[in-house]
């Protein structure tokens, strides 16, 4: 009793009935963590292996990036690879290892790979309740990695809306629009979809600018005119040969279209090229005579009988 008063402890009844308390919870905890929630192949589903393999999936998820990251900057940066491929080469290194890490956790934790299984039949019924479309889009992302329609780097018009493709997920697509904006589409739009990617085998793509020319004009003048308005050109490539073609006789103009080519490294860079011809053209035809067309009518009137003309005066 006087030990219990100079230490300041409480009484020994009272210390013995917190050490029950205390080890009355210890049990407690013990019997949920190995709680059997449910058993596979004989092989019981605990709660404590439940958390176990929930936080090791949680800390090697994390690893298995770190290690595809570092693979992609020490190994992949050194072969003669494109960007594109690096980034797919990463992600399938990643899921591997993800693979790879989810069965060691399996074997770590002795719970059979038949639980995949079970995991299969619960994912079925998510399917069924409305998540086809993660799947579908998870599912069409690999297809994307694997076949590369469309790859990073890539210039892409989809719905109207032109940009370069910044990202591959597995669930969506980033594209940085020209209005530096940037639009998440899903992945199984690129493969349901009529896509125009302006770079896919390459990077150089053709231009066309159409003008009108007043009926009457030289043709072959004009043919000349649009060539030499481009040939000077710094970012116009020389092959293949820019090319003028007399396209159609129009109501109010003759139509030449005049095709060149170019190396497409921006989405707003066809636009600049194009205005850029555009304002050449303009300035040779003002030098040369040349008249670019506008919409005008001729109106012939066939009278059995003279038209007459009245003259009133409002005054």
């Amino acid at each position: 009793m006087f030990l219990a008063k100079r230490t300041g402890m409480s009484h020994p009844i009272e210390e013995m009935e917190n050490f029950v308390d205390y080890l009355s919870i210890l049990d407690w905890l013990r019997d949920v963590w190995s709680f059997q929630i449910t058993s596979v192949d004989g092989y019981p589903i605990t709660v404590g292996k439940l958390v176990k393999g929930i936080t090791l999936m949680v800390m090697g998820y994390f690893l298995c990036r770190s290690i595809s990251r570092e693979i992609e900057k020490k190994l992949l940066t050194r072969l003669d690879i494109d960007s594109s491929l690096r980034h797919t080469l990463r992600t399938i290194i990643f899921y591997f290892l993800l693979v790879v890490l989810t069965l060691f956790i399996l074997r770590l934790l002795n719970i059979p790979v038949t639980v995949f299984t079970v995991i299969g039949g619960a994912l079925a019924i998510g399917v069924g309740l409305g998540s086809q479309n993660i799947v579908n889009n998870f599912i069409s992302g690999l297809v994307m990695m694997i076949e590369r329609p469309v790859k990073i780097g890539d210039i892409v018009e989809l719905d109207g809306l032109a940009g370069r493709v910044e990202y591959i997920g597995p669930r969506s697509t980033r594209i940085k629009t020209m209005s530096n904006a940037h639009m998440v589409v899903p992945n199984s739009n690129f493969l349901e979809k009529n896509v125009l990617n302006w770079t896919l085998s390459d990077d150089i793509v053709r231009l066309k600018v159409s003008v009108g020319v007043a009926y009457g004009t030289d043709s072959k003048f004009v043919e000349e005119a649009l060539l030499e308005s481009i040939k000077d050109m710094e970012k116009v490539l020389k092959f293949p040969e820019p090319a003028v073609f007399f396209k159609d006789f129009a109501d109010s103009s003759l139509v030449f279209d005049t095709h060149l080519w170019v190396k497409m490294y921006d989405p707003l860079q066809r636009f600049q090229i194009e205005s850029e011809v555009r304002h050449r053209i303009n300035a040779l035809f003002a030098e040369k005579g040349i008249v670019i067309a506008f919409p005008q009518k001729d109106i012939h009137l066939h009278a059995d009988k003279p038209v007459q003309v009245q003259i009133t005066d409002k005054n």
